[in-house]
C-alpha cells in the first residue's frame, strides 16, 4: 500500500510541478485583460478655480468648484467588429469628459473613443478612433498603464492637444498604504481645437478662430499614482490652464484672457472606490501571475518529498522484517 501511494504522491507532485510554468508563462498571458464590457463612473473637481463667464461680458471670475464627470463604457460590439481584423483581444472604451459649473450648468463636454490591445494596452489604430469627433492616430497609453508597470518613462496621450509626449517617471511612493509609481507630465502652452459643444448657442468651433481671429491656448500638468500591478492609477490630479488669444481677447491683459485653471483632483469618495477597486484586481492578478504558480511549485516539492518519505519508510520496514526472518530461520 505504501509503494502505491508513494507512486501516486510522485505522479500528483509532477503534475503540480509542470502546472505552475503552465499557468504562470501560458495562461497568465492570456487571461490577464481588460473585459471589453467594463463600465466606470469618475468625478473630479477644481475647488477655487478661474472660469469664463460667458454670460458676463466675457469675463474670467473665480468660482468655488468646477466638476467634471467621466464616463467610460466598453464597447463590446465594437471590440468584435475590430477583433476579427486586428487578429488580437481589443477592448473600446466610449469615453465622456462633462465638465460642469458651479450653476450645474454644461460648461463643456468631450467624447472619445479609445482602441487599445486587451493585454498590453498598446493603442489599436482603427476606424472610429477620435477625440470629440475628430480622428486620431493615439501613440503610446492612455487612461491606464500596462500590467506589471515598469519604473521608466512612458509615452502618454493628451486628448487637449491630440498629442503624445514622454510621462516621467519620478519614483516611487505610498499612497494610503499601497505601494505605487509616481509619474508627472508636462504640457507646454499649446494650441488646442475648441470643444464642439460650448455653453452658449450660436458658437461654430470650426469657423470661430478664422472669422474671430480667436485661439484656444493650453498647458497642463499631470500627476499620475499608478499600482505597478495592474497598471491602474489609484490617484490622478490636473494642474490645468486654458486660456483665448487674440480677437475677442485683444482687450484682456496681455491679449490673453482665462477660460479655465484649476487643480483637478478625484472627489474622495471616488478616490476611496477607486482604490478599493484596484486593490481587488490587484490581487486577482497576483493570483494569477504569482500566488498560485508560486503555490503549485511548492505544493509539488512538499508532496514529492512525502513521497519519497514513504518510499524510504516503506523499504526500511521491509528490510527489518526481512533481517528478523532470517534471524528465525537461524535460531
Amino acid at each position: 500500500m505504501r509503494r502505491t501511494a508513494s507512486l501516486v504522491l510522485l505522479a500528483l507532485a509532477v503534475f503540480l510541478a509542470a502546472l505552475a510554468p503552465l499557468l504562470r508563462w501560458y495562461a497568465y498571458p492570456r487571461l490577464a485583460k481588460i473585459p471589453p464590457s467594463q463600465y466606470q463612473e469618475m468625478v473630479l473637481e477644481a475647488k477655487d478655480a478661474t472660469l469664463l463667464d460667458y454670460t458676463a461680458g466675457m469675463q474670467p471670475k473665480k468660482v468655488d468648484k468646477v466638476t467634471i464627470v467621466q464616463t467610460l463604457k466598453g464597447n463590446v460590439e465594437a471590440s468584435k467588429e475590430i477583433e476579427a481584423s486586428a487578429g488580437k483581444d481589443v477592448v473600446v472604451w466610449d469615453t465622456l469628459s462633462y465638465i460642469i459649473g458651479p450653476d450645474g450648468k454644461m460648461v463643456s463636454q468631450i467624447p472619445e473613443r479609445y482602441i487599445f490591445d486587451a493585454h498590453t494596452q498598446d493603442p489599436v489604430h482603427a476606424t472610429g478612433e477620435t477625440v470629440d469627433g475628430d480622428p486620431v492616430t493615439r501613440e503610446g497609453i492612455e487612461f491606464k498603464w500596462p500590467f506589471f508597470t515598469e519604473p521608466r518613462d512612458y509615452l502618454y496621450f493628451d486628448a487637449q492637444t491630440r498629442t503624445s509626449s514622454p510621462i516621467h517617471y519620478a519614483g516611487p511612493r505610498t499612497y494610503k498604504g499601497m505601494k505605487v509609481y509616481y509619474y508627472e507630465q508636462t504640457v507646454p502652452w499649446t494650441k488646442v481645437p475648441l470643444p464642439k459643444k460650448m455653453p452658449i448657442e450660436g458658437i461654430d468651433p470650426a469657423t470661430f478662430e478664422q472669422s474671430t481671429g480667436t485661439s484656444l491656448w493650453y498647458q497642463a500638468k499631470a500627476m499620475f499614482w499608478v499600482d505597478p500591478v495592474t497598471g491602474a492609477p489609484v490617484n490622478a490630479e490636473q494642474v490645468i490652464e486654458q486660456e483665448m488669444r487674440g480677437g475677442i481677447a485683444a482687450g484682456a491683459p496681455d491679449g490673453r484672457l482665462t477660460v479655465f485653471a484649476g487643480h483637478v483632483k478625484i472627489r474622495p469618495d471616488y478616490a476611496a472606490y477607486t482604490l478599493d477597486l484596484v486593490r481587488s484586481n490587484r490581487t486577482k492578478v497576483l493570483a494569477l501571475h504569482t500566488y498560485a504558480p508560486i503555490g503549485l511549485a511548492a505544493g509539488g516539492l512538499v508532496v514529492l518529498g512525502l513521497a519519497l518519505w514513504l518510499e524510504a519508510r516503506g523499504r526500511g520496514r521491509g528490510r527489518r522484517a526481512g533481517a528478523g526472518a532470517g534471524e528465525r530461520l537461524t535460531a
